[in-house]
């Protein structure tokens, strides 16, 4: 039988009130189950280290991206867990790329509250992390999707211009895509305009070893899930390892002419000139630009190449 525990941040979703309404029901229905409400961030690490000393094997987490990837950083480097617990997200967050991909398939509250009180696992699927060696902080970092240039750039632009303002989700990614196309479109380059995102970044990229590219880049990417917000699967050659990574050039050819192949194109799809896209196992990233992970801004270190690997492989309920 499970050792269930739950992690709700109710501040996730910028108050729509999914993971209270969880909360309040969960509490009606079972009191064996290890339930936390974080009131703050803070009580986050005392909850799961609780957990640990426990024995929880499986762990439902009501949040968005930036929770899920501090409690994935926190099983991943702590070494509290005897054997990591299999994750199930509920998608309740502002955003939820992560569960997009990776969380659980039933979205109402009713229907989450049954399965966690009596979990019957269907379908699990596995996923490393994309773990960060060496930010600037010096605490590595576990999340499932990174990007610098313009990927950090419109990221924040999106958190401020929309989820700020209480739109997120879909509707949020299509209009900051929407603001980057229309600029990139009709308005000259402008390298010196902080309001554009396509603009050269400094970059030097190895992947595995091996030099990819060095010089004035758009973007670049990596990640371990199998889909991207919208459904876009930018990356391509094949799945060979576990770390997806893409690199655009800067200037791209024609953003009309590349913006659908790239973002739904197959693994044998054609690409733009000077674009990389490579399966790998960890690469190093040269670059003053800070980056994104799953939501949350770092910077990375300033006399050494940021170096990203492959993670450990956890477990996710999706069904």
């Amino acid at each position: 039988m499970a050792n269930v525990g739950v992690i709700i941040n109710p501040k996730s979703g910028r108050g729509r009130g999914k993971g209270q309404a969880l909360a309040d029901v969960l509490k009606a229905r079972s009191a064996s189950i290890d339930l936390c409400v974080l009131s703050a961030f803070s009580e986050l690490y005392p909850a799961l280290t609780r957990m640990a000393a426990s024995g929880v094997d499986t762990l439902f987490i009501s949040s968005g991206d930036g929770t899920v990837q501090a409690i994935q950083t926190w099983i991943g480097e702590s070494g509290q867990f005897k054997q990591p617990p299999r994750l199930c997200l509920l998608p309740h967050g502002t955003t939820n790329m992560t569960a997009a991909d990776l969380g659980f398939s039933r979205r109402k509250i009713d229907q989450q509250a049954d399965f966690i009180v009596n979990p019957q696992i269907a379908e699990i699927r596995q996923r490393h992390t994309v773990k960060v060696c060496n930010p600037l902080s010096g605490q590595p970092q576990h999340g499932m999707f990174f990007g610098t240039g313009a990927v950090s750039e419109a990221t924040h632009y999106c958190q401020v211009a929309f989820n700020d303002k209480g739109v997120g989700g879909n509707f949020a990614t299509f209009a900051t895509l929407a603001t980057v196309i229309g600029k990139s479109v009709f308005l000259r380059p402008n390298a010196n305009d902080p309001n554009r995102f396509h603009k050269p970044y400094p970059m030097r990229i190895a992947v595995d070893d091996q030099l990819v590219c060095d010089g004035p880049q758009l973007l670049m990417l990596a990640t371990t899930l199998g889909k991207l917000i919208l459904g876009t699967k930018p990356f391509w050659g094949g799945a060979t390892g576990p770390l997806r990574t893409t690199v655009m050039p800067y200037p791209v050819p024609s953003i009309v002419r590349w913006l659908m192949p790239i973002m739904y194109g197959s693994e044998t799809r054609s690409s733009p000139p000077g674009s990389i896209s490579r399966a790998a196992q960890r690469c190093e990233v040269t670059s003053p630009t800070r980056f994104v992970l799953d939501g949350e801004f770092y910077e990375a270190p300033k006399a050494a190449p940021l170096r990203l690997e492959a993670g450990p492989n956890f477990s996710y309920i999706v069904a």
